[in-house]
């Protein structure tokens, strides 16, 4: 099955310039037609059974894709076709796969902003009275030039 991109760019390579513009006016009806923006990414909202329970709900009420149900309700897409279609979240016990998997992510996510937050700003880890040594450097390899060489060394006119 061929990509729109690549039936665009089949169209263009056999110079059907007709058969493009009437494309392009098909994509801009598209797109003001659409009721959910491609590519946004939303933070979710914490998954409950109350939620579910309206997810269900519009799937069985509305004409709502997935997406749009996830767009209206605060959640990503891959939430409502868990609710639908393997009936996930529908029980509110903490010991469940996905409230664990839920908690797993939450303390990631947790992790990484504790990570995240400025050195200056982090609070020390190490025992009060440990003092925190610079690491010595490694010694330099002698056959190596560095930059001292040549600030020691007189110019070459001065050495003849």
């Amino acid at each position: 099955m061929t990509t729109l991109k690549e039936f665009e760019t089949a169209l263009r390579e056999q110079g059907m310039n007709m058969a493009l513009a009437i494309l392009e006016k098909l994509k801009e009806r598209d797109r003001a037609n659409r009721t959910v923006r491609v590519g946004r990414r939303i933070a979710g909202k914490k998954m409950t059974p109350e939620l579910a329970r309206r997810i269900i709900e519009l799937n069985q009420t509305t004409e709502m894709t997935q997406q749009e149900i996830a767009f209206q309700l605060g959640v990503n897409q891959g939430r409502v076709n868990e609710v639908l279609k393997h009936g996930k979240w529908l029980q509110d016990n903490p010991k469940s796969e996905e409230a664990v998997s839920r908690d797993r992510a939450k303390a990631r996510m947790e992790k990484a902003r504790a990570e995240s937050v400025p050195v200056s700003m982090r609070k020390s880890v190490a025992p009060p009275n440990e003092i925190a040594h610079r690491p010595k450097p490694r010694p330099r390899n002698v056959a190596q030039l560095s930059i001292e060489d040549f600030l020691s060394s007189p110019p070459k006119s001065e050495q003849r």
